[in-house]
């Protein structure tokens, strides 16, 4: 990268050493890193309303000229207020302003201004305080609006862009080859850089925009595709082909075709000389376990262990119990290992694995332990891969001699954006559920109908079935909002077991609970000591309770529709009919249009395509995916269609250059290395 770039950010006028460890809190530390901190959002100055339509709860932009200005007044602790009385010509406002002299003694009477911010007081009387204010002789009309550490302003923060843009002078690095700007219609990356930061307006934005997603884009689909090409080293676990059609004739179920079809392309990937990467994506249901159990079944058949890791200690039992049910007959020897064990059965349990006496190993975060040693592992299964963090698969990983390595999930997601997340694996999507699975009847009320709803979870009760109620999410990110949820799923709680539910047993789960108390909440809960779980959203993975048959959901707008759709997966498990109450006050047309969709299909990979679109932006899974480079201005569900173009780009330069080492491809190649290094960290 060219030295003007990759100077660190002291290097710049006005940035002395305080400031730097400001933006170093923001993650900038060099000119790029700050010329790619992006605005968060803009102010655009042309979206004015009059003084007298200025909505009294949010803020807004006002146009008006000063009439007249007010002596400066003093209050208490030493504090100057300026005020000045402006007209739009119709309605009056006053301008208060605290301590800022310099900003004060800049308004000119007679001149207009757009001024941006909060119109409070009364339908006579307006005002608006300390609002931003732009003088319109200046010609600007979009203020940008950045992410900021304490002690570090706005102004400042534009200040320093300005200045690094300047230091670049006539030099601007150009990292797409001539021939993409011109197939995908994208501008420089020069014009992107100034427009992104100081447009002129919205349209010159949303061109500079483009260009910087697409970049973005690109650069991480030739990441992940670079990065699946490296993984693909010798496997010291190479499989022969085997019949193993014992396998589904002793299975108690048919297997569906799309069951049929990954076990096949999972044992194919077995027979290769590189390990496999594999994502077994199904919906809630769709018998991700059968498919592991046939894989596990192959490995041995060719004398490999397979070890299984799962979240929580209560779903690693579930796997040990299903996948025994499936492979001890075949004569398959399952072992569970969990960190709940005693030390004394962990040791000797440990000794058994390493010598090799069991073949299909079961357990939690306890597989990657120091003390825990293979006698043969040839495959790696993980269930809900996005809830371990890279270092602890590639530990389970390590624990053979690059053996192949099967992911489960049950977040279906669009197949595109599956690609991306995903892109060092090869994918298997299991698109049909299997025959017996229950239809979960949804349906979508308002708060009126409670107490019906209600009634109806009563019933089910007096019929010795079971109940989840769920909250909405727990923000983890604002210890504030943390404490005031928690208190009202507490709150909620407490008032189901002295109202509609005083004569039913209650248990609480939310994510502040320690780990064995979570695990004892969901084992009595399955095993019909309580027969209501009333759960934040902890409860959405994995667990069987095949006697539950309801789960009613609170707010339920405040829920993504797949992570709705997760939830409601947790029901319609055994023989009963099934049924999933969404709750919700909220009368938004497209809360509404929402919910709808989830009354009216379960298929998970129709309802994610759905979410997709209806979503603004935001994290489209609820939680950060480990391991991803961090996007610093794409949006996986807003940029879909810019993302679509991105990965068509990614494979014509790859197909032309498999290693980008061509000249034209040089700035390419050095970008993909520094997402990944960041990534890593």
């Amino acid at each position: 990268m060219d030295e003007r770039l990759s100077k660190p950010i002291t290097y710049l006028k006005g940035v002395g050493p305080k400031r730097s460890e400001l933006y170093n809190k923001l993650g900038i530390e060099t000119v790029y890193d700050l010329l790619y901190h992006f605005p968060r959002r803009y102010i655009d100055f042309t979206e004015d309303v009059p003084i007298a339509k200025a909505p009294a709860d949010e803020p807004s932009v006002i146009r008006a000229e000063v009439v007249k200005k007010l002596p400066e007044a003093r209050i208490r602790g030493g504090m100057s207020i300026f005020k000045a009385v402006l007209t739009d010509g119709e309605s009056d406002i006053t301008l208060i302003m605290y301590n800022n002299r310099y900003g004060f003694e800049k308004l000119a009477v007679g001149s207009w201004y757009a001024l941006y911010g909060k119109v409070t007081g009364t339908l006579v009387r307006k005002e608006i305080s300390s609002p931003l204010i732009l003088d319109l002789s200046a010609g600007e009309t979009v203020e940008p609006v950045y992410a900021l550490t304490e002690g570090l302003t706005q102004y400042a923060l534009r200040q320093s862009v300005r200045n690094a843009l300047l230091t670049l002078g006539d030099f601007i690095y150009e990292p797409l080859p001539k021939w993409v700007m011109g197939k995908y219609k994208l501008c420089s990356l020069e014009y992107a850089l100034e427009n992104i930061h100081f447009p002129k307006d919205m349209h010159t934005c949303s061109i500079a925009k483009q260009r910087l997603v697409f970049d973005e884009l690109l650069t991480l689909s030739l990441g992940m595709r670079l990065l699946k090409k490296k993984s693909r080293e010798q496997s010291g676990c190479v499989m022969k082909k085997t019949d193993i059609s014992q396998f589904e004739k002793s299975l108690p179920f048919e297997l569906t075709g799309a069951q049929r079809r990954a076990i096949s392309e999972v044992t194919e990937d077995m027979c290769r000389e590189y390990p496999m990467n594999r994502l077994v994506q199904g919906d809630v249901g769709s018998g991700k376990t059968a498919v592991a159990a046939g894989a596990a079944f192959f490995a041995c058949k060719n004398g490999f262990q397979t070890a299984m890791m799962a979240p929580t200690e209560i779903l690693a039992a579930q796997h040990f119990e299903t996948l025994g049910k499936f492979l001890e007959p075949l004569g398959v020897k399952c072992a569970l290992l969990t960190g709940s064990l005693t030390p004394k059965k962990k040791a000797a349990l440990k000794e058994q694995i390493a010598a090799g006496e069991f073949d299909v190993i079961v357990g939690t975060h306890a597989l990657v332990q120091e003390s825990t040693h293979f006698k043969r592992l040839g495959l790696v299964i993980t269930d809900e891969q996005h809830r371990f963090g890279v270092k602890q698969r590639a530990a389970l990983s390590g624990k053979g001699d690059n053996p192949h390595r099967l992911v489960m999930s049950a977040t279906p997601i669009p197949r595109t954006l599956a690609l991306m997340i995903y892109g060092d694996l090869d994918l298997s999507v299991l698109d049909e559920l299997p025959k017996g699975r229950q239809k979960i009847e949804t349906y979508a009320v308002t708060g009126k109908l409670r107490d019906r709803a209600f009634s109806f979870v009563k019933k089910q009760l007096d019929e010795g079935r079971q109940a989840y109620f769920v909250c909405p999410m727990i923000d983890e990110s604002d210890p504030a909002m943390m404490k005031t949820e928690l208190a009202s799923v507490k709150k909620y709680a407490k008032e189901l077991s002295e109202g509609a539910f005083a004569n039913h047993s209650i248990g609480l789960l939310h994510g502040k609970l320690a780990p064995d108390k979570k695990e004892k909440v969901m084992r009595d809960f399955k095993n019909k000591k309580t027969d209501i779980l009333v759960s934040t959203t902890v409860v959405e993975v994995g667990v069987d309770v095949p006697n539950a048959t309801v789960m009613v959901i609170e707010d339920a707008d405040r829920f993504g529709l797949s992570q709705l759709h997760q939830l409601r997966g947790r029901v319609g498990r055994g023989q009963y009919s099934s049924y999933c109450i969404l709750i919700s006050n909220n009368k938004n047309e497209d809360s509404r249009k929402r919910l709808k969709i989830l009354s009216k299909t379960s298929d998970g990979f129709v309802i994610s395509e759905e979410d997709l679109k209806l979503r603004g932006p935001g994290d489209f899974f609820g939680s950060k995916q480990h391991g991803l480079p961090k996007l610093r201005i794409a949006d996986m569900s807003e940029d879909i269609n810019t993302l679509k173009a991105a990965q068509s780009c990614c494979m014509d330069i790859l197909d032309k250059d498999p290693e980008l080492k061509l000249p034209e491809n040089k700035w390419l190649r050095e970008i993909v290395g520094m997402l990944f290094e960041k990534g890593e960290e």
